[in-house]
This record gives structure tokens, sequence and C-alpha cells, in this order.
């Protein structure tokens, strides 16, 4: 289990969020979500260590800078260089460094781990293309496929679904599944609350601290959603589920 304790992120002096505890549990589809600035990527940076920050973060039991091989973090797209010189097979291989020795090249181990991960996001046909030829789907979904190889029993993932299409969502919403299946702990930060019911088994609802965590069913509410973001977006979302059903 991965788990948050005290909590506290400050930038410029300003906290974002203090004394923030939360825990996340294994074998679910975790939700993180709340407005633009609420604190939800700072969270994950904050957990990993990424950060300054007062407070501890543990992964059953041990320190998370002691674990961090055991935690795959998938970045927002945004944060990254695409003019940088490297193919999407080499962007997946790199998820094997991890538990390489020292000076130790990837071999033909890590190689299969890697072809078998592009398979199951269905990106085989572009191993080859450099990163920054791919659509914003197709990337997100090399990217999933390093954390496949990674092997990890947490993966987090910061706003995976941020322009791209239907088809790369699903995709990446089978692996989740399928990972959560196998017992992993899977964190999403995310944005379209109409998915929200959908996608996640567990969900924590922010804005500069929790406003609401645990199972979706009971936490997924008006009042809730009114309460983080705003009663008019609470009242028109709320609306809309009731006319679909």
């Amino acid at each position: 289990m991965l788990k948050v304790d005290d909590l506290t992120v400050a930038y410029d002096n300003v906290p974002v969020f203090t004394d923030l505890s939360v825990h996340f549990a294994k074998g679910k589809i975790t939700g993180i979500i709340g407005p633009n600035g609420a604190g939800k990527s700072t969270l994950i940076k904050g957990a990993l260590g990424l950060v300054r920050h007062t407070g501890k973060a543990t992964l059953d039991g041990a320190a998370v800078t002691h674990v961090r091989k055991k935690i795959a973090y998938v970045e927002q797209r945004a944060a990254l260089d695409l003019t940088f010189p490297i193919s999407v097979f080499e962007v997946v291989l790199t998820g094997t460094y991890g538990k390489l020795g020292l000076f130790k090249s990837p071999g033909h181990k890590e190689k299969e781990l890697a072809n078998d991960a592009l398979k199951q996001v269905n990106l085989s046909e572009f191993k080859n293309r450099q990163i920054g030829e791919l659509s914003g789907g197709q990337l997100q979904r090399v990217f999933v496929a390093r954390a496949i190889v990674q092997q990890a029993d947490v993966v987090i993932l910061d706003e995976p679904f941020v322009g791209i299409d239907v088809k790369s969502e699903n995709e990446i919403m089978n692996v989740l599944r399928g990972w959560r299946d196998s017992g992993k702990s899977i964190i999403v930060v995310h944005h379209d609350l109409n998915k929200v019911a959908a996608y996640f088994d567990d969900l924590l609802i922010m804005n500069h601290g929790i406003i609401a965590h645990g199972p979706v069913e009971t936490v997924y509410t008006k009042e809730n959603v009114s309460h983080a973001f705003s009663a008019d977006l609470s009242a028109v979302l709320f609306n809309q589920n009731t006319e679909a059903k």
C-alpha cells in the first residue's frame, strides 16, 4: 500500500496543501480529480520526492525514496522534449534500466520485454519512429509501454488522457484494468469528470487538500463536486448523469 502522511508542499512559501494524509489501495484504480491548481500533480510529485516537501510517503512500510524502482511514474506529456532523437523502442527500453546493474546494458531479455509491451499497446509497427513523429495518443501509449516493462507494483499517471484519441484512451484503460486485476495500485490524475464513474474504483477529490476520498459510488456526489469545483458545474454534471439514466 502506498501511504502519504502529513505531506506539506509550498511554492514560493505559499502552501499548496498542508498535512495531507491519504493511502492508495492495492488492486484498485484510484482517480484524483480537482480544479486546476488544486494540487493534484503536486501531491504525486511530493509523494515521489520530486519537489521539496515535509511529511513522508511509504510503500508497504518502506520509504518511497528507498523503493522507487517499485513505482512507475508517467508524467504529463507537456513536460517532455519531443525533439530528442530517440525512437519509440528506445523509449520503452529505458523502462528496464532501473533493474539493471551498474554499467549494464539491456540484453535480449529486456528487448523482448520492450517488444512485448509495444504489442500490448498496439504500437509494434511504430517501434523505429522518432517520438516526435507520433500523435498524442500514440505517444501516450509509448509511455504506458515503458511503464509496462518497469514491472512496478504502483503505477502513477498524470493526466494520461489529455488530447488523445478515443482508441488510445480505450487501449490505455485496458492496460490499467489488467494491472489492477493483477493486484497493482494504479493512480491516475484525471480531468474528464464525465468518465469518473466508468474508469475508477476509488476517487480522491482535491482542492488544496482532500475534499473526499473513498469508493467512487460514495465519494462522487453532487455535494463533493460542488465543494471542490463549483455549484454550477456540479448541477450541470449531475443533471446530465440523471438525464442519461
